[in-house]
């Protein structure tokens, strides 16, 4: 186990070294190298690649156990603690999946206002500031749960010009990301809003959505 280790590192750290620290002998480290490998380390090696291809095929989410119990549907006899060692020497781990959280809602009786923007999202695209806006509904895990963000975007500049956050999905949270929006930058008429939901509804005079987001994403 030992010469095997040194073996692996030896592109990282000098061989003295790692024998020095291990307990072995130069000599007996390169006597090792040039013996066949034992049958063990053989029977190590395939079930190595086994098992990197299980915890590859679950998009590198399962542990030990799953990944065992993968290796052993396919008929390769096994012990748990064997798996976990390979993986443990190799760095595998089990990743948690990222919880899905639900932004929008498509269940609802309202107009659905046109898909005027249609997708031109260039900036080469935009004729100035201020001429077009895209809002969006994220989510972001903290400690003590989700946060939900709504953003208002210029999208000349790039900029974000309104944002609101709510620790609950509020049916005001697009709204008060937008009235942020309105209050700082006073566009003119005609501003054009798209929201997250492939929607776009121009403003008038009094900076309000003339239109109720719609249900369809672009």
């Amino acid at each position: 186990m030992r010469i095997a280790c040194i073996a692996r590192a030896r592109g990282a750290y000098p061989v003295r070294l790692m024998c020095r620290l291990l307990g072995v002998s130069p000599a007996g480290f390169y006597a090792g190298q040039r013996r066949p490998p034992s049958a063990r380390t053989q029977r190590d090696h395939t079930l190595r690649l086994q098992v990197r291809a299980a915890h590859t095929k679950s998009h590198r989410t399962y542990g030990a156990p799953r990944v065992h119990v993968e290796v052993r549907a396919q008929g390769v006899p096994v012990a748990k603690k064997r798996v976990a060692r390979l993986m443990r020497e190799d760095g595998l781990v089990g990743l948690r999946p990222r919880r899905w959280v639900r932004t929008t809602d498509s269940q609802h009786a309202h107009p659905v206002a046109p898909n005027v923007l249609n997708r031109q999202f260039g900036i080469d695209q935009v004729t100035g500031l201020n001429q077009v806006w895209v809002s969006d509904l994220t989510y972001v895990p903290t400690r003590e749960g989700w946060l939900y963000l709504a953003i208002v975007l210029e999208l000349a500049s790039r900029r974000v010009v309104g944002w609101a956050m709510r620790e609950t999905l509020a049916p005001d949270i697009a709204l008060a990301a937008l009235q942020m929006a309105l209050a700082d930058r006073r566009p003119a008429p005609g501003l054009l809003h798209h929201s997250d939901r492939a929607v776009s509804t121009p403003v008038g005079t009094t900076g309000r959505c003339s239109r109720r987001t719609g249900s369809r994403r672009a």
